[in-house]
């Protein structure tokens, strides 16, 4: 039929998403077997690979996760990365100091050192959470990130490094303000996307699931979860992330799948668990059911099938439409508008299904049908359309499987079509109505077709017993736990989409029909049947409370085949992962100290299926919402904004891009320029600047470490270490440019801390590289080299002390608030810094263990207002005798005059600071001439010069001998009086206004005026310059 005529959208059923892309297969040694091989006593069990292989064939199995071998079970794991790790254990361990000893040489090659700088963090153990400070001297609040899990045999992709990107920032932020920061790392064992590699495999191998049988086909599916998995997390560690991976989980894990068992358990207690027919999503390939976010909808050129449906003892028929032919045989009533006056006479009358044997359905009315579309009769299949599903349960119309599990016609099809193919069974039904006058046309017709996104297959709709969750309490708190504030989403906007859902909730389909995965724990009584069934934790509490229930000690007990929706045991992570349940009420457990959790941060395109899961389960189960913050990051796409698609060839890969330009300039492209929620347009330009960005920065470290504090002292460079902000009485004892880039630096951390903590994160991160390019390097390290050197006027020590200590102030105090960023290049330019010890309590002498410049939020950094306005006044004037030069193309290396003129606080400020004026406007430091506004010396300097009106006070006159062009500083003067003149005209005009003059507050007002009359003046000096120039 039609889209109206029964668009045959599949069912939700709320199962798991999966974002990931497929990536290529990499052949890998058994992991299994090489992490049971180093232990000795394994090897004393297992001496071959084949007696491991052979011993795990063995193993008796009640659920799959009894595959495991108990190594490899272990709640907590040594790091994978551990395999790779610097054979010279002692120099991983002191990274920092053979980093320092080494010296800052070369070019910035993030691959000289990412991996190495990694491997010491993780070794050293500066990931967990008491790596900063000892737990009991540790009073603040634990910051909990649960970090997404992704598919164990995954491989990583954008989606993953966006995470990465984010979280990370969050966890080193947060450590480094002091408080113990748990990142706790895992991967999801993707029951679908597992189970169907294993199958493919075993498909190429001539065999299939149901011939090895459920204990083999579980045994093959765990050794190809140990030869593919751990990629990922070794992808992740690439990138960055400074997870507690000594805490690494896996969804499958012994005492995660205790956790499972106990949750379905408990809601099965509470009344919210029951088993019952509903409409799902059938993939036929994969024989389970899948959810919404495993159907991806496909526009595609098929058929729309014109029929008759020919009326009970009549010659009259009903014109029928339907894209599948094939559910005729589930047909159960004939539906029409109940005013359509072309039916209304049939309404009552009985229906014959074609080619069903003589078998009659029912003609009804209903409102649901629109009598302006298509034939406006449709065909009812309550089996195998959700839509007709919904109308069939009006009408308690009977529902008619007519399709096996694999996608083939069962009986109710009838002995000619039993057993072929959904598709066979169209084409054969097509020709036999054809046969039999029943066709009235078949003409093309585009269609969105639902395909299985694992399988590729057509998802069929049809009616199935399933186990379910009662979602509507849980949904009511989840939306409670929102609006009453437990919880906030960033950005708040997806507030609506919250409820939306929320209060439009449908019972969640638990039970999916593969074998890997947690076998849901019910157990039926009996050799047959499903009728009596016990929910227990396992078998044992099964057979007793059987025995309970009047059944002897022996009774047959068989467990569900289905395995639980794998996004059951996901939505259970952030409490599941700490030790729930077995640590409830312990008050010393990870339990008490890290749940609830402090933010979950992840992609709006999962807000549903995973985050409102977690938190109903969380509140269900635990009584506490599960985190208190949401932060949904948008999607990565192409330059574009289009998805990022192989076929387009516009896929960047992250690790192809960390290989070639490092991992900070990768993390840092994803953060900075976006706005939570905002989708990410990402492309190669932002990543290759963002790599000139950390060579930049390389560059700036190296001047200072190897020319500011070229043979200083060790006690010298010892006084240089950051032990903690600079003071109000050091700052005010310092000169301009001193006081401005400190004043700078402050306002900067202040900025930064406060974005970071309301988690916009990539406004902080462009603040700290505007401030680094643009304050730091183009100002600061330039005016500090007429400290250091003789020949730019350093003649003296103290000043080169100051400069060297601002230099290092600063430089220390950008690596800190960039480290969040960029990890990596931070830490090993820090090493070069002069550096106070580190305390007792660190891992590690590292900067991601370092303070965060503002601790406290009550005790802000000293800045000065006064010093950031007038050295703004000397920028504005370097500028724009700069722009001077380059407008009348004086010559890089002349060195020209210049006469200054500015109010007094002004003019002294600049005035001790010539030499940098001379070095940055390239001036001849003997032609510099200062003067006040008014005095004789100033009038004198408009003679034959170029005015330079830089701002009110303060103006500057460039003599015009050798400089310019007389016609051409005309054109350039009448020009800046054009514009002063039509910004004149636009205030004055704005003063005369009756309507702003009386509304507008007063200090508007005057504001107005001052600024009025600033331009006036302004344009009075442009005037006498063009009167002072010859006259042509």
């Amino acid at each position: 039929m039609p889209s109206q005529l029964q668009s045959r959208n599949a069912a939700s059923v709320g199962s798991r998403n999966n974002h990931h892309h497929k990536k290529k297969k990499t052949n890998l040694a058994t992991m299994a077997w090489l992490c049971l091989a180093s232990s000795s006593s394994v090897t004393t069990a297992f001496s071959t690979k084949s007696a491991f292989l052979r011993a795990t064939a063995q193993r008796t199995v009640v659920s799959s996760s009894a595959f495991k071998p108990r190594s490899l079970c272990s709640r907590r794991r040594t790091s994978t990365l551990a395999v790779t790790t610097s054979p010279d254990a002692t120099k991983s361990n002191n990274y920092d100091v053979t980093n320092q000893e080494a010296g800052l040489l070369g070019s910035y090659d993030p691959t000289s050192f990412e991996t190495e700088i990694y491997q010491w963090w993780e070794g050293a153990g500066c990931f967990q959470p008491d790596a900063k400070q000892a737990k009991k001297s540790n009073k603040k609040q634990p910051y909990v990130l649960p970090m997404p899990p992704p598919n164990v045999t995954g491989r990583l992709h954008m989606g993953h490094a966006i995470f990465v990107a984010l979280q990370d920032v969050l966890a080193r932020f947060h450590r480094m303000r002091g408080r113990p920061v748990l990142w706790l790392p895992g991967t999801d064992h993707a029951g679908i996307a597992t189970q169907l590699q294993v199958e493919k495999q075993l498909i190429a191998e001539g065999t299939s699931r149901e011939d090895v049988g459920r204990e083999e086909f579980l045994r093959r599916v765990w050794m190809y979860k140990e030869e593919q998995g751990g990629h990922i997390t070794r992808q992740l560690r690439s990138l960055g992330a400074s997870a507690d991976w000594s805490r690494e989980r896996f969804t499958m894990d012994s005492d995660l799948s205790d956790a499972v068992s106990e949750a379905f358990v408990r809601l099965h207690e509470k009344g919210l668990v029951y088993r019952g027919e509903y409409m799902v999503n059938w993939a036929p390939l994969l024989k389970t059911a899948v959810s919404d976010l495993e159907v991806e909808y496909s526009e595609e050129e098929g058929k729309l099938y014109y029929f008759k449906y020919m009326v009970d003892g009549s010659e009259e028929f009903l014109p029928v439409a339907t894209t599948r032919p094939e559910t005729i045989f589930g047909d159960t009533a004939v539906c029409v508008h109940p005013e359509d006056d072309r039916y209304k006479h049939l309404l009552g009358k009985q229906a014959v299904v074609p080619m069903a044997g003589g078998r009659t359905i029912p003609i009804i009315a209903d409102e649901y049908v629109d009598r302006e579309f298509g034939t406006g009769a449709l065909k009812i299949t309550p089996g195998h359309d959700p839509n007709d599903y919904a109308i069939g349960n009006k009408y308690n119309l009977p529902v008619i499987n007519i399709m096996n599990k694999d996608g083939s016609l069962n009986a109710n099809a009838g002995e000619a079509y039993d057993g072929l193919d959904r598709f066979v069974a169209r084409a054969k039904l097509w020709e036999d109505m054809e046969a039999e006058g029943l066709v009235i046309k078949a003409e093309p017709h585009t269609q969105r077709v639902p395909r299985s996104q694992r399988g590729g297959e057509v998802i069929e709709p049809l009616v199935s017993s399933q186990w379910f969750v009662k979602t509507e309490g849980m949904g009511a708190k989840a939306l409670k736990a929102v609006q009453d504030g437990d919880i906030q989403i960033v950005p708040q906007r997806f507030d609506k989409t919250w409820n939306n859902w929320l209060t439009d909730i449908h019972d969640w389909c638990v039970s999916r029909q593969l074998w890997w995965g947690h076998r849901i724990p019910v157990w039926y009584v009996g050799e047959t049947g499903e009728e009596e069934y016990i929910v227990a934790r396992n078998e044992k509490e099964a057979r007793e409370k059987a025995t309970e229930q009047g059944h002897s000690s022996d009774v047959v007990l068989r467990q569900e085949e289905d395995v639980l929706d794998t996004w059951f045991s996901s939505g259970l992570w952030p409490f599941a992962t700490v030790g729930w349940p077995q640590s409830e009420g312990d008050e010393d457990s990870d339990l008490a100290r890290f749940y609830p959790g402090t933010c979950l941060e992840t992609g709006y395109d999962i807000l549903f299926f995973w985050v409102a899961r977690m938190v109903m389960m969380g509140i269900e189960l635990t009584g506490k919402s599960p985190f208190s913050v949401i932060y949904l990051h948008g999607l990565v796409r192409a330059v574009d904004g289009t998805k990022m698609s192989k076929t387009k060839g516009n896929v960047i890969d992250p690790l192809d891009t960390v290989a070639e330009y490092g991992a900070d300039s990768l993390r840092y492209s994803l953060v900075t320029g976006v706005t939570p929620g905002q989708d990410i347009p990402l492309n190669m330009e932002k990543i290759e600047a963002n790599r000139n960005f950390a060579n930049k920065l390389w560059n700036c470290c190296k001047f200072v470490t190897g020319n500011a504090l070229k043979d200083i002292s060790e006690e010298e460079r010892k006084e240089l270490s950051v032990k903690g902000p600079i003071t109000k009485e050091e700052l005010e004892a310092m000169p301009l440019p001193e006081r401005y880039i400190i004043s700078k630096c402050h306002a900067l951390v202040a900025s930064v801390t406060e974005q970071i903590e309301n988690y916009n994160l990539g406004a902080a991160g462009s603040l700290v590289y505007s401030f680094l390019w643009d304050q730091y390097a183009d100002w600061y390290i330039e005016i500090s080299k007429t400290r250091l050197y003789e020949g730019l006027g350093g003649t003296n020590e103290e000043d080169a002390k100051l400069a060297r200590k601002v230099l290092v102030y600063i430089l220390d105090t950008s690596l800190r608030l960039l480290h969040p960023y960029m990890p990596f290049v931070t830490e090993q330019l820090w090493h070069h810094l002069p550096r106070a010890d580190a305390t007792a309590d660190q891992k590690a002498h590292s900067l991601m263990l370092s303070d965060w410049p503002q601790l406290d939020d009550e005790s802000p950094l000293v800045t000065s207002d006064d010093a950031v306005s007038k050295f703004e006044s000397f920028q504005a004037l370097t500028r724009s005798i700069r722009n001077a030069r380059a407008e009348y193309n004086v010559e890089p290396g002349k060195r020209i005059s210049a006469v200054i003129v500015a109010e007094k606080s002004i003019r002294e400020e600049v005035e001790k600071e010539v030499n940098s004026l001379v070095a940055l406007a390239k001036l001849e430091a003997s032609g510099v001439v200062f003067c006040e506004p008014g005095s004789e010396e100033a009038k004198a300097a408009a003679v034959d010069s170029v005015q330079l009106v830089v701002q009110d006070g303060v103006e500057a006159f460039l003599p015009l001998s050798g400089l310019i062009d007389p016609e051409k500083e005309r054109a350039r003067l009448q020009k800046q009086n054009e514009k002063l003149q039509k910004e004149i005209q636009k205030l004055a005009g704005r003063l005369k206004s009756k309507g702003f003059v009386d509304k507008a507050p007063e200090a508007v007002v005057d504001k107005a005026k001052k600024e009025l009359a600033e331009l006036e003046d302004q344009a009075q000096k442009v005037q006498t310059s063009l009167e002072a120039l010859p006259t042509p």
